[in-house]
């Protein structure tokens, strides 16, 4: 009677422990994997942030650049739609279609404007996934955590043998208020999310054989820490003069210094409160770089604590812009070495004054607001190099 035992036990033991595996490596899947020639391609778009129908000229850019380089996965940053209430469905299935269209897989994270023409995170979320069909790689991990749609994706290495990387899609919610109702500021990836983050590392770097996958994160709103590497704090917060967050304060003069690339033309908008994700991040040393939208006007990266915090700006016409910064981020990632990755703005201008002309037809951005981005690019990038060349001679970091 024992030996029956405890060979039931037995049986059980291996049954709970393969569902638990199974459930902690969800994000794996079958269709992402370097090629074969080692490279992993990724494109972030963010604060598309139309109403339906969505601007014509993004519509086919977005679908020239897929063409043009061939992305693995797209990544939708959040704001991706603000369709009123009653064409929403039909601005969600427009978008699915131009990655249905051009076959490319994607996946998103909601952004703090998505939800707020009266349809719920929920329900959008059942949207893409009719509308993206077998497209659509999102799925909400585990939907008791904050927000939805927290979630991984693993890539496989190009022979298909191991997990070679994974990507963090976060629900970073959208505002949060005091006792009282009052509006505080952003809101923030919070507790729960974090420690489905630690498990979730755990579990991939044990299905790997012990060894940590590299990763990117991707959410809407930029992580606080931002502020500690961007710009100088002070000592109590002075009204609207400084930028104020839970027990925070800090100035608008920036270290411009510290920007690796890109440019800062708009004060970041991070959380009010900091539940410590950068921290984690840091912490399990899997994460490379954490990628975020929300503030339209900033390309940048800034490394803190070897994690880059990057800002893609906004492929919109829909919305609020800057010529010099419209576009999409394109990220490649290579096997051979998968803790560093290029990073390339695909912009809107250089396009319309390139291969994609045509696009000044339908009047939506001219070849003159094209000309304008590429010199505000080139001046900023100039501003920045000379900069650092200034800080670099004279030793002096204001």
């Amino acid at each position: 009677m024992k030996k029956v035992i405890a060979i039931v036990l037995s049986i059980l033991l291996v049954f709970a422990n393969s569902i638990i595996g199974f459930a902690a490596i969800s994000g794996e899947n079958d269709v992402l994997k370097f090629d074969e020639n080692g490279e992993f391609k990724i494109f972030n778009i963010c604060d598309i942030q139309d109403d339906y129908p969505i601007n014509k000229t993004i519509v086919v850019f977005i679908k020239d650049m897929i063409k043009l380089h061939n992305p693995d996965i797209v990544v939708l940053g959040g704001d991706n739609s603000t369709a009123p209430k009653e064409v929403k469905a039909d601005a969600i299935k427009e978008l699915c279609d131009i990655f249905v269209d051009t076959e490319t897989y994607f996946t998103f994270v909601f952004g703090n404007h998505d939800d707020e023409q009266g349809v719920s995170r929920e329900e959008l979320f059942k949207m893409y996934k009719l509308y993206g069909g077998k497209y659509c790689l999102a799925y909400d991990a585990v939907p008791e955590l904050t927000g939805v749609g927290t979630h991984n994706l693993t890539v496989k290495s190009s022979d298909g043998n191991e997990i070679a990387y994974n990507l963090y899609m976060f629900d970073s919610n959208s505002y949060t208020y005091d006792d009282e109702g009052n509006r505080l500021g952003y809101d923030s990836v919070h507790t729960d999310q974090i420690e489905w983050y630690k498990n979730t590392v755990k579990a991939v770097k044990t299905a790997n054989g012990g060894k940590t996958v590299k990763s990117m994160a991707f959410q809407h709103i930029i992580v606080q820490d931002i502020y500690e590497m961007m710009f100088y704090e002070s000592p109590f917060a002075i009204g609207k003069v400084t930028l104020n967050f839970d027990g925070r304060s800090y100035t608008y003069l920036p270290y411009v210094y510290n920007i690796k690339d890109g440019f800062l033309l708009e004060a970041p908008c991070p959380g009010y409160y900091n539940y410590g994700q950068f921290d984690a991040f840091v912490e399990t040393g899997d994460v490379v770089a954490v990628f975020s939208g929300h503030d339209h006007l900033n390309s940048f990266t800034v490394e803190k604590d070897g994690v880059d915090i990057v800002n893609t700006p906004g492929c919109t016409l829909g919305s609020y812009g800057d010529p010099a910064a419209r576009g999409i981020r394109m990220l490649t990632i290579n096997e051979a070495d998968t803790s560093v990755y290029e990073s390339e703005l695909l912009t809107l201008s250089d396009y319309v004054l390139g291969d994609g002309e045509y696009l000044a037809e339908y009047g939506d951005y001219t070849k003159c607001d094209a000309v304008l981005g590429v010199f505000e690019k080139a001046f900023f990038t100039c501003y920045l190099q000379l900069t650092d060349i200034i800080f670099l001679i004279t030793g002096v970091k204001l």
